[in-house]
C-alpha cells in the first residue's frame, strides 16, 4: 500500500473505519442481545477483525510517516503508545474500585474510544498546517539537498539532516520501494524487534496476570481484587512507558552494536522467572521457587522497562539506517516485524500456558 495509496488516505480511512465500528459497538452496549446471542457473537468477531485490520494499517502508516521525521519525533510517538496503555490501566483500576454496573462501564469505555478517535482525526488534519510538519513531509517527495532547514529544527535535527544529505541516495521513483535492500539493512534490527515483543507477549498478560498473591487466602483486597491489576497491568504499562521515555535521553547501544542483540536475547530469562513464580492454576509444573509477592513485582517492572527501552531503540533505529527515500517503507517493515513478534508470541503463550 505504501507506493500505491498515500499515507493520508491510509491513515484517515483506517481512523474513520475504526470510528464507524466503535460507534456500532457503543450503540449495542445498551441493546439486549439475549435473543440473538449467536448473531451477536458473529457480529462482535466481525467487528474485531475489522478494527484489528484497520488498526494495523493505521499503526504501520503512522510509523512510516513518522520515520520521515527526526528520531525524537518517532520516539515521542512510541512513548505515547505506552502512555495510552498506562492511562487504560489506571482507568481499569478506577472502574474496578468505583463502578457499580458493568454496562455503564462498558459504555464509558467505548464512548471514550469514540472521542479519542475523533480527536486523532482532527489532530491529523491539523498536521499539514504546521510548518515543521510540512517541511519533513515534503522532504519525502523532493531532493533532500534542495530542502531548507526548518525554522523550528534543533541542532540534532540539522545534524541528522546533514548526515542524510551528504550520503548518496538512490534515484527517486514512484514505483514499489525496493524491499531487498530494506530487508538487508534492517534484518538484525528486525530480528531484535521481533524477539523483544515475542518474549513480552508470551509473558504479558497470559502468564503475569495469572500470578497470584501468596497471601490470597487472607482475603484482603490487595491479595485478591487488586493484586493482578496493580502488579501486572498497571506496573507493566508504567514500566514500559518509562523505558520508552528513557530513550529520549539515552540511546545506547547503537544500531550496529553487538550488545543490542545480546541484551534482547538476554530477556529470554524472564520466561523461567515468571513460570517459577506463583502462577495458578498449575497442572504439570508444580514447583514454585519465587514464593513472595515482591518477586513478580520486580520481574514485571524489569520486563516492562526492557520492553520499552529496547523496543523503542530498535524501532527508531530502523528507518534511520536506510536512505531517506526508503525511510517510510522501512518504518512499515519494522512495524511488520513488531506485529509478527506479537502474533507468534501470542500463539506460543497459549502453548506455554497449556504446558503449565
Amino acid at each position: 500500500l505504501v507506493p500505491r495509496v498515500p499515507a493520508s488516505v491510509r491513515i484517515l480511512s483506517s481512523l474513520f473505519l475504526m470510528l464507524a465500528v466503535f460507534l456500532v459497538i457503543t450503540v449495542l452496549v445498551k441493546v439486549d442481545t439475549s435473543a440473538w446471542t449467536t448473531s451477536f457473537f458473529a457480529l462482535t468477531m466481525g467487528c474485531v477483525v475489522v478494527v484489528s485490520s484497520a488498526s494495523t494499517i493505521f499503526s504501520s502508516s503512522i510509523f512510516g510517516l513518522s520515520s520521515c521525521f527526526p528520531m525524537r519525533n518517532l520516539q515521542a510517538l512510541i512513548s505515547g503508545q505506552a502512555m495510552g496503555g498506562t492511562i487504560s490501566a489506571v482507568a481499569s483500576l478506577l472502574d474496578l474500585a468505583a463502578a457499580a454496573d458493568v454496562t455503564d462501564s462498558a459504555l464509558a469505555y467505548f464512548l471514550t474510544a469514540d472521542i479519542f478517535i475523533v480527536v486523532c482525526i482532527m489532530v491529523y488534519l491539523l498536521l499539514p498546517r504546521l510548518e515543521y510538519s510540512r517541511y519533513y513531509m515534503s522532504r519525502q517527495r523532493e531532493s533532500p539537498s534542495l530542502a531548507p532547514v526548518p525554522p523550528e529544527s534543533s541542532a540534532e535535527d540539522e545534524a541528522e539532516l546533514g548526515s542524510t544529505t551528504n550520503a548518496p541516495s538512490p534515484p527517486k521513483s514512484t514505483s514499489i520501494p525496493p524491499l531487498r535492500p530494506i530487508l538487508q539493512k534492517t534484518a538484525l534490527l528486525g530480528f531484535c524487534l521481533f524477539y523483544v515483543f515475542f518474549i513480552s507477549i508470551i509473558i504479558f498478560p497470559s502468564l503475569s496476570s495469572n500470578i497470584e498473591s501468596v497471601s490470597k487466602s487472607s482475603g484482603s483486597p490487595w491479595s485478591t481484587k487488586y493484586f493482578a491489576p496493580l502488579t501486572s497491568f498497571l506496573l507493566y504499562n508504567f514500566a514500559d512507558w518509562c523505558g520508552r521515555q528513557i530513550t529520549a535521553w539515552i540511546q545506547a547501544p547503537g544500531p550496529k552494536s553487538r550488545l543490542l542483540p545480546a541484551f534482547v536475547l538476554l530477556r529470554t530469562i524472564f520466561l523461567p522467572l515468571f513460570i517459577l513464580s506463583n502462577y495458578q492454576p498449575r497442572a504439570h509444573i508444580h514447583t514454585v521457587v519465587f514464593n513472595q509477592d515482591i518477586y513478580p513485582v520486580v520481574f514485571t517492572a524489569l520486563l516492562g522497562l526492557t520492553n520499552g527501552y529496547l523496543g523503542t531503540l530498535v524501532m527508531v533505529y530502523g528507518p534511520k539506517i536506510v536512505p531517506k527515500e526508503l525511510a517510510e517503507a522501512a518504518g512499515v517493515v519494522m512495524t511488520f516485524y513488531l506485529m509478527l513478534g506479537l502474533a507468534v508470541g501470542s500463539g506460543c503463550s497459549v502453548l506455554i500456558v497449556h504446558l503449565l
